[in-house]
């Protein structure tokens, strides 16, 4: 089967409570037979927020290709495109970094990782010496090593002492952790991928399931090919394969205005209570807030909302009708609300709604504020994203005093005098130069961060010195000081968890290239170089193994929400991953949270006090004391306001970023792929008939796209998008054009016009609501480069060349036999098939 044409696979239609039937996926390189294979490592897919369970091929010393794991809770053997093509090519890709590169003389040569090391650590302490620990910051990724955050936040948090520590989760996620807070007091998924299986309805709040998390999405496939199949419900501007399952599911395909998801939010909540489609006495007795939310929300008629929306007012009644007559709903969310203007108070919303309903903690009703990225929960989990480690509160002195008695250290060392520092605030004051010294992990902020070209100019000045370890010379790389080459997927050990707090080990498979080292040795270089001791004078990092990190992550997630106490490498060497909390008191991991339902939101147990939705204001200890949440959750609500950059005449369409099915965050593995490569090879914009009938914009054209912060030209995809709205991919930068960016000729960054603005309590920037205008410059020569396979397809009538082009995988469906249970949420022992794991059954 050629799975860049075919995305999702073979179908395997289940009956609603029913178990998902197994299917494995495999592919491996060079026609190799599975039979010639040496050995299979247990992992888990690193290419999306899923965390599909996984095997790596290795033969002769290499990693040569990728199979599913049929035991595994999250995926029973299924893979997508990214995970079965893009997930071994870059290991062995030409252009791998394999020695340290130092800045001489303005360029990047090769040294040694002594002398690499020895400048880092020199220019470290000559700042903490001058300047302080203020000085510095970290900016980190979503797809280490939970071993590796928790170390990096050690050094950060207790070895220099800066509140300056963010990821790039703060593009994807920030808003998935805010929410959660907001309603429950804490961060981590209420649902679980089970949910799917025994739901009646799917609301997907601005997120392309079928694009951003495949498996996830032949999983709701499966139940809407079977008995029972649940209504879709679709909140998207694109006519994304979401809005289409919606209209054949009896659905609905919510298309509004880019920037209104508020008032979409208000005018649903609103729809719930008018109609008494809310548990009155479950409101009463498990949440606090209800009166504020009604009154918040009452002049949201669904005649306000269409008007400010651009909807249908009777789809709004629609949509709100499902939600309150459905039994069983589950709710997942991402980047359409997330990077969206008032991106917490409308992600908050949808947990309103579930709440209004006592919609939680029972098989098929559940809320799953998705990730982006496949290790972003682990940043947030661990610290290393500004938080306290183990969900812990940093105005809360006694979460404090327990990190301080962990690491032996002074409390007062631990930044905690304001909240940390988030990452575009990070990157104005690498501007300023007052953070000097800027160490940059796994990511590629030149191409992911808002208004790009003024990134470049932060990194590339002589105001910070810049260190950047990756894989790759990436256009970030290209502006650093110093770079250290790392190793990458099964080139080390750990583990990862992934949206459903399922956690999954990835055992090392094969050597890293030269000299590239993990990063969590490249950190416990740093630390031991730069002589970092506890109040005893012993080292503060005591590890020096992956297994040693994950024990000592274990003992400061002990007693938190996110107890990871009862796991162990071996424990996850077994057939399935495990979620999180697990413990003495779930020694088997738990499924789905609030069952009892009690929720993390007492005063001296909550991850953070709450906010101001519509100012980011913060609560006070004193404030939320007086309120007595006594394990109630929260209902919060905030009135819609128009977004930071309206149309005009000179810029009068609204441009989107977002993703394509077949590439990963900044390419920097996907693009080493050439079957993936290949379905998406180049940059491209979407535009409504509508909008370019009028601009006289044709399939193919090459066309300027500008806001007044910048201009790409890039080639028009005549697309699915709702009149009004532009929408381009944001994963294309400069490392694969010899005459493009900053070297000259046009820029594709989508990046470049993106606003340096953020949500006022997750701070996650937004990337979805910039004013901009397009301009045919040239005639086509061909159709856009865009995929024809999924939400970049063409409008009906309008045909495009099929996107193919992937090497024969291999399917088989698996029959279920006596084993593992699997979907302990179905509440009966449901059987999962065998199969040879690592050496076990």
């Amino acid at each position: 089967m050629d799975r860049i044409a075919d995305i999702w696979g073979q179908r395997t239609p289940h009956d609603r409570g029913t178990v998902w039937p197994a299917r494995v996926d495999s592919h491996l390189t060079d026609g190799i037979p599975e039979a010639e294979v040496d050995r299979w490592v247990v992992s888990a897919c690193l290419l999306c927020s899923n965390g599909c369970g996984c095997e790596i091929a290795v033969k002769d010393g290499r990693m040569v290709g990728i199979r599913g794991r049929a035991t595994d809770v999250i995926n029973h053997g299924r893979l997508g495109p990214k995970g079965l093509y893009g997930s071994t090519p870059f290991a062995s890709s030409a252009d791998r970094l394999t020695r340290p590169l130092v800045r001489d003389g303005g360029q990047l040569v090769p040294a040694s990782w002594e002398s690499a090391m020895g400048r880092v650590v020199e220019v470290s302490q000559r700042l903490l010496r001058e300047k302080g620990p203020l000085s510095h910051g970290f900016y980190t990724s979503g797809q280490l090593f939970a071993e590796e955050y928790y170390t990096l936040a050690v050094i950060g948090k207790a070895g220099i002492g800066t509140p300056h520590m963010d990821g790039n989760t703060r593009l994807c996620t920030a808003t998935a952790a805010a929410s959660m807070k907001e309603s429950f007091g804490c961060d981590g998924q209420p649902g679980s991928y089970t949910d799917i299986d025994s739901c009646d309805a799917i609301f997907l709040f601005g997120h392309n399931m079928p694009e951003t998390q495949t498996v996830l999405w032949a999983r709701i496939l499966d139940r809407l090919a079977g008995g029972q199949p649940p209504a879709i419900v679709c909140v998207d501007p694109r006519r994304t394969q979401v809005a289409e399952a919606a209209a054949a599911s009896g659905g609905v395909h919510l298309a509004p205005r880019p920037g209104t998801n508020q008032a979409l939010m208000n005018g649903l909540t609103r729809e719930l209570i008018a109609n008494g489609w809310h548990d009155a006495a479950w409101v009463s007795e498990r949440t606090v807030g209800f009166d504020d939310l009604a009154a918040t929300v009452e002049p949201y008629t669904p005649e306000q909302v269409g008007q400010i929306c651009g909807i249908d007012p009777a789809d709004l009644r629609r949509a709100a009708a499902i939600f309150g007559t459905s039994e069983r709903v589950l709710s997942t969310v991402l980047q359409g609300f997330y990077q969206s203007h008032q991106a917490t108070a409308a992600s908050v919303a949808v947990n309103n709604l579930h709440l209004l309903r006592g919609m939680l903690g029972r098989p098929g009703a559940g809320i799953l504020q998705m990730n982006g990225q496949p290790t972003a929960q682990n940043n947030r989990e661990c610290g290393a994203d500004g938080d306290l480690p183990g969900f812990r509160n940093w105005d809360n002195d006694k979460h404090v005093s327990e990190l301080a008695r962990l690491w032996n250290v002074d409390p007062l060392v631990i930044p905690h005098w304001a909240p940390p520092t988030h990452a575009m605030q990070m990157m104005r004051y690498a501007e300023q130069g007052s953070i000097s010294f800027l160490w940059i992990s796994a990511t590629n902020p030149a191409v992911s961060m808002p208004d790009s070209a003024r990134i470049r100019r932060i990194l590339g000045g002589q105001q910070c010195f810049v260190v950047v370890q990756d894989l790759f010379l990436t256009e970030t790389a290209r502006l650093a000081d110093v770079v250290l080459p790392a190793a990458g997927w099964g080139e080390k050990t750990g583990t990862f968890t992934n949206v459903s707090r399922t956690v999954h080990l990835s055992d090392k498979a094969v050597d890293p290239p030269g000299e590239a080292k993990s990063d969590l040795d490249i950190f416990l270089l740093y630390a031991e170089r730069m002589g970092f001791t506890d109040s005893d004078g012993a080292p503060l990092v005591r590890w020096r193994t992956p297994e040693e990190a994950f024990a000592a992550w274990q003992e400061c997630s002990r007693g938190r929400p996110v107890d990871y106490t009862g796991l162990s490498y071996d424990k996850l060497r077994g057939p399935t991953g495990i979620a999180w909390p697990c413990n003495d008191q779930a020694p088997d991991g738990t499924d789905r949270l609030y069952t009892d339902p009690v929720f993390p939101s007492d005063t001296d147990q909550c991850e953070n006090y709450g906010h101001d939705l519509l100012t980011g204001g913060t609560v006070t200890r004193q404030e939320h004391l007086a309120m007595r949440p006594a394990g109630r959750a929260f209902l919060k609500g905030a009135p819609y306001q128009p977004a930071h950059e309206p149309v005009s005449a000179e810029y009068p369409l609204l441009y989107s970023t977002g993703r394509t099915v077949y590439h990963f965050h900044t390419r920097t593995k996907t693009a080493r792929s050439a079957a993936l490569q290949q379905a998406a090879p180049d940059a491209w914009v979407e535009l409504s008939e509508t909008d370019a009938a009028a601009l006289g914009i044709t399939e193919g054209d090459q066309v300027a796209v500008e806001s007044p912060r910048g201009r790409i030209e890039v080639r028009a995809r005549i697309g699915r998008v709702r009149p009004g709205a532009v929408f381009a991919p944001f994963h294309y930068g400069y490392w694969d054009l010899d005459a493009a960016g900053p070297d000259g000729g046009p820029a594709r960054d989508a990046n470049e016009l993106t606003m340096t603005v953020w949500d006022p309590v997750s701070k996650q920037p937004l990337f979805k609501t910039a004013a901009c205008r397009v301009t045919k410059i040239g005639d086509a020569t061909g159709p856009a480069p865009a995929p024809s396979t999924a939400a970049s397809a063409p409008p009906q009538g309008r045909p495009a060349p099929a996107t193919a082009g992937g090497q024969p995988t291999v399917t088989r469906i698996v029959t279920p036999t006596p084993g593992y249970p699997n979907d302990p949420s179905l509440g009966t022992d449901s059987p999962a098939p065998t199969s040879t794991v690592a050496g076990r059954k």
